[in-house]
C-alpha cells in the first residue's frame, strides 16, 4: 500500500470498522457503555498493525498510533468546534500542496543557496525557475545575488505565496507567480529548481523532458527522479544531507 492520503484514510478506516465490529456487540451484550478510551487505544494498535502489515514509512506508523487516541483526548477538553475550523483553513492556506499533490513546504537553506548561484554564474545570464517557491528562500536571494539573471516563483499555497510576494517586493528580476507547478511551461527557462518530495518527481521528470530545451537543466533538491542517473551530484555541506541532483536536458 502507498502513502497516498486516500488509502491511509482507508488504512484507519480499516483499524475503526474492526475493532468497533468487536467492541460493540461484546459491551452491547452486557449492556454497558463503551469505554471510549480504551476504544480508541485498541484503534490506535490496530492501525499500527496494519501499517506495519503493509510496510509504511515510520511517520505513518507514528501517525496511525496516535491518531485515533488524539482525537478522544481532544474531545475531552471541550474545545470549541470554531477553532478546529480556523486551524485547518490556516494550514490549508499555508499547506495547500501538501493536500493536493503531497509536496510539503520545505524552505531551501543557505549552503543550498550558495551552491546554486555558484552553478547559475558559471552558466552566465539565465532564467531560472523554482517549482513549489514557497516563501522564496531561493528565489529572493539569489535574485539578490545574481541581479542579471531573472527568477520565477510558482507556488499555490494562498498565504504562502502572499508572503513570498512581499519578500519580493523591490526585485524586479523576480517573477512571482500563483498557480499551480504542473501549469508552468518548463519550455521557457534555462534552469529548473524543485524541492517537492518523491511522489510528483516521475511525472515532473516526464514533463521537463517533454518541454524543456535542449542543453538546459533540470535541479532536484534531495529527491533524485527514480530510474534517471544524475549527470551531476552536489552534496551540500548541510545537517541533515541535501544533495542536489542535477540532469542536463
Amino acid at each position: 500500500m502507498s502513502a497516498t492520503p486516500a488509502r491511509q484514510l482507508a488504512l484507519q478506516g480499516a483499524a475503526v470498522i474492526l475493532v468497533l465490529s468487536l467492541a460493540w456487540p461484546y459491551f452491547g451484550w452486557q449492556a454497558a457503555a463503551l469505554p471510549w478510551r480504551e476504544t480508541s487505544i485498541a484503534i490506535g494498535g490496530t492501525a499500527l498493525i496494519f501499517a506495519t502489515l503493509s510496510r509504511q514509512p515510520w511517520w505513518w506508523r507514528l501517525i496511525h498510533t496516535g491518531f485515533m487516541p488524539l482525537v478522544w483526548a481532544t474531545q475531552q477538553l471541550a474545545i470549541d468546534p470554531a477553532w478546529f475550523l480556523a486551524a485547518f483553513v490556516l494550514l490549508l492556506l499555508v499547506y495547500r500542496g501538501a493536500l493536493s499533490g503531497q509536496v510539503p513546504l520545505y524552505l531551501s537553506n543557505r549552503q543550498t543557496v550558495e551552491q546554486l548561484a555558484t552553478m547559475l554564474e558559471e552558466r552566465g545570464p539565465c532564467r531560472f525557475l523554482d517549482l513549489g517557491a514557497g516563501l522564496g528562500s531561493t528565489t529572493v536571494p539569489l535574485a539578490d545575488h545574481l541581479p542579471d539573471y531573472h527568477f520565477t516563483g510558482y507556488e499555490n499555497a494562498p498565504l504562502t505565496w502572499l508572503l513570498g510576494r512581499f519578500f519580493c517586493l523591490g526585485r524586479p528580476n523576480i517573477t512571482w507567480r500563483w498557480d499551480d507547478l504542473w501549469q508552468a511551461p518548463l519550455g521557457d527557462f534555462d534552469v529548473v529548481y524543485a524541492f517537492l518530495s518523491p511522489v510528483p518527481m516521475p511525472e515532473l521528470w516526464q514533463k521537463a523532458k517533454r518541454e524543456m530545451s535542449p542543453g538546459s537543466l533540470f535541479i532536484s533538491n534531495s529527491f533524485p527522479v527514480p530510474g534517471e542517473v544524475p549527470n551531476r551530484v552536489i552534496e551540500v555541506d548541510c545537517s541533515p544531507p541535501r544533495p542536489l541532483y542535477c540532469y542536463t536536458i
